[in-house]
C-alpha cells in the first residue's frame, strides 16, 4: 500500500479540528469514512497517530512527528497548482466535464463567456445530466470532474466545494405576495406550490430547512411536480403555484419582470456545489484552471473580476 495524500489531508483536518466528526463535516465526508481513512493511515505506519480515550481528540507522540509533514505536502499541493497554472501561460486542450440541471443549465453558461476569454485554447465539453450519470461517467474516464448540487461520500471519489448559492421564493407577475421586502414561512405555506421532483438537490434544501423551522413540507399545497427547472419556471409563470429556486435560474424572468425573487424571514436556504473527482486521477491543468476560476467568482457573475463564494 502506498502512501496516500487524501488520508495525510484528512489526519491533518481531524489533528486541526479536534475531533472526527468536526473533520468529516470540513471535508464533507462521513464519520465512518474519515475514521476509515485515519486507521489505514495508522496501519501503514505501524503505529497510533490519536489518542481516542479522551472525549477531544490528541495526537501521540507519532502524530506530532507526524502532523508538521502532513501540513507540509498540503501547503506543497496547493502550491504546486498554483505555480503549475501559472507556468503555463497557454493552456490548451478538451476539458470534458459533467453538471447537474441547475449548475449545467443556469449558473456555469454565463461563466464559460470570461474563461473563454482568458483560456481561448481550452474546449469544453459539457454535459447536463444527474449526479449518478455524471459518476458513472468520472469512474469510466469519459469525464474529467463533475459539479452536483450535494456532497458524494465514495471511497473513490474526492467532493469539494467550489461554489455556494441560495435559493429564493420565486413568485409570478401580480401575485398579492409582489411588492413585500420579505415573507415569513407560515404567509408562503398558504399558497400553492409547484415543485422539482421528489429527489431533486433544489427541493432537499428546501425540504430541509421547512422541517427545521418545524414545519413538515408534506403539508404544503404542492400542485405539481416537474422534473426540470424550466418546467418549474414555466408554470409558476403561468400563475400555476409559488416555487422555491436559485435567482440564478430566473436571471432573464426576473429582469423581465415575469417574476420575482423574494426572501424568506428567519430561513436560510443556502447550499453548496461540489466538484467531484477520482481520486485515482490527477486533474489535467485545464480543469485546475477551471476550478480555480469558479472558486474566484461569485455566482451568477459573468463579467470579470472576483468575489467570494
Amino acid at each position: 500500500m502506498a502512501l496516500n495524500f487524501h488520508q495525510l489531508h484528512i489526519f491533518h483536518t481531524v489533528a486541526e479540528k479536534g475531533s472526527f466528526s468536526a473533520a468529516a463535516v470540513a471535508m464533507h465526508m462521513t464519520q465512518p469514512a474519515v475514521t476509515m481513512q485515519v486507521q489505514t493511515l495508522e496501519e501503514y505506519f505501524g503505529t497510533k497517530l490519536l489518542d481516542r480515550s479522551t472525549k477531544k481528540i490528541a495526537l501521540t507522540e507519532s502524530g506530532r512527528m507526524l502532523l508538521p509533514f502532513a501540513r507540509r505536502s498540503i501547503e506543497l499541493m496547493r502550491e504546486t497548482e498554483s505555480e503549475m497554472t501559472r507556468f503555463t501561460h497557454k493552456l490548451e486542450g478538451r476539458l470534458q466535464l459533467g453538471a447537474s440541471n441547475t449548475i449545467g443549465e443556469y449558473v456555469l453558461p454565463p461563466l464559460l463567456v470570461p474563461f473563454g476569454r482568458q483560456h481561448p485554447d481550452i474546449t469544453i465539453s459539457l454535459k447536463v445530466m444527474n449526479t449518478t450519470q455524471i459518476l458513472d461517467e468520472i469512474a469510466r474516464h469519459t469525464l474529467n470532474f463533475g459539479l452536483v448540487e450535494a456532497p458524494v461520500v465514495h471511497p473513490d471519489i474526492i467532493s469539494e466545494s467550489v461554489m455556494h448559492d441560495e435559493l429564493r421564493l420565486i413568485i409570478p407577475a401580480g401575485h398579492p405576495l409582489e411588492g413585500r421586502q420579505t415573507v415569513t414561512l407560515e404567509e408562503a405555506s398558504a399558497y400553492p406550490f409547484v415543485l422539482r421532483e421528489e429527489g431533486s438537490g433544489t427541493r432537499q434544501v428546501m425540504e430541509d430547512e421547512w422541517r427545521a423551522k418545524g414545519m413538515d413540507p408534506r403539508a404544503l399545497q404542492t400542485v405539481m411536480e416537474l422534473g426540470s427547472t424550466g418546467a418549474v419556471k414555466s408554470a409558476v409563470e403561468a400563475g400555476l403555484g409559488l416555487t422555491m429556486l436559485s435567482p440564478s435560474s430566473v436571471k432573464h424572468e426576473l429582469a423581465l419582470g415575469l417574476l420575482h425573487a423574494v426572501p424568506i424571514e428567519n430561513a436560510s436556504f443556502k447550499r453548496q456545489f461540489y466538484s467531484v473527482r477520482l481520486k485515482s486521477t490527477l486533474l489535467p491543468l485545464a480543469a485546475v484552471a477551471f476550478l480555480n476560476f469558479l472558486r474566484e467568482r461569485t455566482l451568477g457573475e459573468s463579467g470579470e473580476g472576483s468575489g467570494t463564494l
